[in-house]
């Protein structure tokens, strides 16, 4: 039996639109922190509920994983959008024994979005780095073996990335699915949200190319305009990240 956790931080509206994709798996829904109704609402679609007091991701990963008995054990963010089909692809991955960790393929949802903001998402979606990542998602499945790498998730920011690092390239899979990634609506918000990841990075000691974005920009004319949106947002992410404290929701 496939095990799903959900981590929500005021996701009623997400939860509202995922649950029905995950009907008749064993899904947990770990409430932290919230203030709307959230857990109402995981209630309504008849999975298992837990609430913490605390906003924080980390805990509510393993909160749900002292509950959860199943495998592939499914970390899913409220907040992205996968089909039934979806998830039956990710699920059957792990026919591959080789296989220990998957995801699904990246979707950005831009529409709509600034064009500050479209920008900088044509140049990170193309960005060799996410080719087999399994962070930026918001969703990854282990094997039992996969889950036996590692005891809890500590006091983590960036989850996802923590896992990613467990597996190689030969361990990871990318299923035959979309994960429909919900993006920041404003500029304000993309800059709070990236400063998280880069402290979740910085968290765990990771290092990347920062000029691959440079790389891929550069023979390529028509992506100039897009390359200054990223390279704006990206610098003001680093900003706020060295002189603002850091919370839990880590987003793309």
């Amino acid at each position: 039996m496939v095990s799903v956790l959900i981590p929500a931080h005021n996701d009623a509206a997400g939860l509202a639109r995922l649950l029905p994709q995950l009907a008749g798996l064993d899904v947990t829904v770990i409430a932290n922190g919230c203030t709307d109704d959230t857990a109402e609402v995981a209630r309504a679609a008849g999975v298992r509920v837990i609430e913490l007091a605390e906003a924080s991701k980390s805990a509510a990963l393993n909160a749900g994983d002292a509950v959860a008995t199943g495998f592939p054990r499914i970390y899913l963010d409220a907040d992205v959008l996968v089909t039934a089909e979806s998830i039956r692809a990710l699920v059957t991955t792990f026919d591959d024994p080789r296989v220990y960790a998957a995801t699904l393929r990246r979707r950005l949802a831009v529409a709509g979005r600034p064009l500050a903001l479209r920008g900088y998402f044509a140049i990170q979606a193309r960005l060799p780095l996410y080719r087999r990542a399994l962070f930026g998602r918001g969703v990854v499945a282990v094997s039992e073996a996969g889950r036996a790498r590692f005891d809890t998730f500590g006091g983590l920011i960036a989850d996802d990335l923590f896992l990613d690092r467990l597996f190689t390239d030969a361990e990871k899979a990318v299923a035959d699915g979309d994960s429909v990634v919900d993006t920041a609506r404003g500029t304000a918000e993309l800059v709070g949200r990236l400063s998280r990841v880069r402290a979740g990075t910085a968290q765990q000691g990771a290092t990347g190319s920062r000029t691959a974005w440079l790389r891929l920009a550069a023979p390529r004319p028509w992506l100039w305009p897009a390359a200054l949106c990223y390279a704006g947002i990206t610098l003001a992410a680093e900003r706020r990240r060295r002189t603002t404290p850091t919370t839990w929701k880590v987003a793309r």
